[in-house]
């Protein structure tokens, strides 16, 4: 049964991420505070959770780079202070002030192997990660290693972030400026059918890791395939293989489907569900389309 005593978040970062938490906090009727400081600067955090007083802290905050996670090679500093130093920072002070902390980690960590294929078996929460070849994903490695000891936290790993926007940071826009794209089947968090299930999740002190995306996989061709249905019936692309594309990038990247069966039947438990990842990406669409008015 959900908990009925009332709650309160604070939320630090202010991107993409939490825009998305700000609006489904506010729907729900939560209290909320957005944050400004940063999450590397352990005084100030510590300041704001006794200013504020919440009863849950959610980080949407971390370097994920720009225009991508290229950009993480050349940054390394910055990179870790604010997805290794600052995450473990606000995690350890919401132990101290014993609150709970919701972390929006990363899927990237996984790459298809010799067990884990295309179509066969899929990352657990209890899979040692394999890829850490960017720098982006050594850190969230790092991270998560270190998060998942503290009794106090929850860390939702999502993966290939889409919204039912047309935000530079939503994957359907980054896809759309490329040329070329492989077309490899991954798994995928349609924000909009998740972020409810992460407050749930929060309000009743969840802990532990989860892989946070939507049930099943798409390739690349699948969603440009729906962007072109609904929205830009002249979007053209072009496929290459992963050894093309490694030619054109600082980092590898990584392919991959996590196994959601976790939580599935956590969410069950609370009378909760989040649709196949077609579902939810053809829900999407539409209502991008209904909001931009497109024809």
């Amino acid at each position: 049964m959900a908990i009925k005593t009332p709650v309160s978040f604070i939320i630090f970062g202010n991107g993409w991420v939490s825009g998305q938490v700000q609006d489904a906090l506010q729907k729900a009727g939560h209290q909320l505070v957005v944050s400004q400081e940063r999450i590397e600067n352990r005084e100030a955090i510590l300041r704001e959770l006794d200013r504020v007083k919440p009863t849950h802290v959610i980080n949407t905050a971390g370097a994920r780079g720009d225009p991508n996670v290229d950009w993480c090679e050349s940054h390394k500093e910055e990179t870790i202070r604010s997805n290794i130093i600052g995450a473990t920072t606000l995690a350890d002070c919401c132990f101290i002030k014993g609150m709970h902390l919701t972390h929006f980690g990363s899927g990237c960590i996984y790459d298809y192997d010799g067990e884990h294929s295309w179509g066969g078996l899929r990352y657990t929460e209890q899979d040692e990660p394999n890829f850490m070849k960017s720098f982006y994903s050594y850190t969230k490695v790092v991270s998560e290693k270190i998060l998942k000891q503290y009794a106090n936290v929850l860390i939702l790993r999502i993966r290939n972030p889409i919204g039912s926007d047309l935000h530079p940071k939503n994957m359907i826009v980054k896809l759309a400026s490329y040329k070329k794209l492989i077309n490899v089947p991954n798994s995928g968090s349609v924000l909009p059918s998740l972020i409810p299930a992460a407050i749930l999740l929060a309000v009743n002190n969840e802990v532990g890791v989860y892989n946070f995306t939507n049930p099943g996989a798409f390739t690349h061709n699948e969603l440009m395939g729906l962007l072109r249905k609904h929205l830009w019936p002249s979007l053209h692309w072009e496929n290459f293989t992963e050894e093309e594309q490694a030619k054109i990038l600082k980092a590898p990247r990584c392919n991959l489907e996590l196994d959601v069966t976790k939580l599935l039947e956590k969410l069950r438990q609370f009378g909760c569900s989040v649709p196949p990842v077609h579902e939810a990406m053809e829900e999407a669409f539409i209502k991008i389309k209904n909001t931009q008015n497109v024809k």
